[in-house]
């Protein structure tokens, strides 16, 4: 079910349906109409307008008259079907054709034991043109090479160069952990927290969303806690992202406790502030403060240790490049 969410989001769904589109109008209108249209070959004479029956059977006599053909003349006469008779009748009185000449033909096609089905010209007769098979063939296989590379572009290139940035935002994510100093509150004369994480956001990570399970120190389970994506503005990938939500679960409170931590610009957007205030109390970012959530029985000192805001057409800090937090937790009194 994971596997089939993942290829309905927008940006799968945008390239599959203009591959459809392609499909379309390549297979209607390139193949089915230029290539390989649809052709009506050999019908009966019987399909045709009563005027041009009578043409068809005024050619077909004067033709037997030249050549004697008796097989044809009597096949091109089946093909009229029923209303051969009275076609036959109307030309005893054509002024273009001899009366002798007619009843000639007209005994001929009653007494002539020679029958061919309806509709089925001598050998020599048919030369029904069909496709051209090279060059279906030609336009087939570029088609294919054409498909084939859209898709391997779209499932496999693409995608595994999606994979590899974001795998290189995540790798650079925990190389920018690892180099961030933590607190050492054993030094400052504070208490050791119970717990003590350290999370990065980086431009690219439009999933960022880091949790952390909060455990006594005799391993029982007190909590959660952790930094997500809050806001972002403008439009394109990756997302930018102009707040952060740092928020604190305590198993014995009844509610997530939740504070925004905002960009210079987005903070000072006071219908952004207003909107974003109902997740928590919105505050802004700077180097060094110290974010502080408190529940029922835990505290939390959220600190941002670093922080960069990224380069683009979007106003001057308004959205992050990178934002390091340290999350530091104690059980209250």
């Amino acid at each position: 079910m994971d596997k089939i969410k993942q290829y309905l989001t927008k940006e799968n769904l945008i390239p599959a349906g203009i591959g459809f589109l392609l499909g379309l109008i390549i297979g209607w209108f390139a193949i089915g109409w230029g290539v390989w249209p649809v052709e009506w070959l050999d019908a009966d004479a019987q399909h045709l307008r009563p005027d041009l029956q009578t043409e068809w059977l005024k050619m077909t006599i004067q033709s037997f008259d030249q050549t004697g053909n008796t097989d044809l003349a009597v096949s091109r006469w089946q093909s009229l079907g029923d209303v051969a008779p009275g076609v036959l009748d109307q030309l005893r009185t054509d002024p273009d054709l001899a009366i002798e000449t007619v009843n000639t033909f007209g005994d001929l096609v009653n007494a002539s034991s020679a029958v061919l089905p309806a509709g089925e010209a001598p050998a020599e007769e048919a030369k029904a043109e069909g496709p051209n098979w090279m060059l279906l063939l030609g336009v087939l296989c570029g088609l294919g090479l054409i498909v084939g590379g859209a898709l391997a572009y779209i499932f496999l290139i693409r995608n595994r160069r999606k994979s590899s940035d974001k795998e290189s935002t995540m790798s650079e994510a925990q190389r920018l952990n690892r180099e961030a100093d933590q607190t050492d509150y054993a030094g400052d004369g504070v208490d050791v927290p119970i717990a003590q994480f350290m999370t990065t956001y980086k431009l690219g990570n439009n999933f960022y969303d880091d949790s952390f399970s909060i455990d006594s120190p005799a391993g029982e389970f007190l909590g959660e806690c952790g930094v997500g994506i809050s806001e972002t503005i403008g439009v394109g990938d990756p997302k930018k992202v102009t707040a952060l939500e740092v928020w604190l679960f305590d198993k014995n409170d009844i509610q997530t406790v939740t504070k925004v931590v905002m960009s210079d610009h987005g903070f000072e957007d006071t219908d952004l502030r207003q909107k974003l205030s109902a997740k928590g109390d919105p505050v802004k970012a700077n180097i060094g403060d110290q974010v502080d959530l408190e529940t029922a029985t835990l505290m939390l000192a959220a600190r941002i240790v670093d922080m960069e805001y990224a380069q683009g057409a979007l106003p001057e800090k308004s959205y992050f490049d990178r934002v390091t937090i340290e999350l530091a937790v104690w059980p209250k009194e």
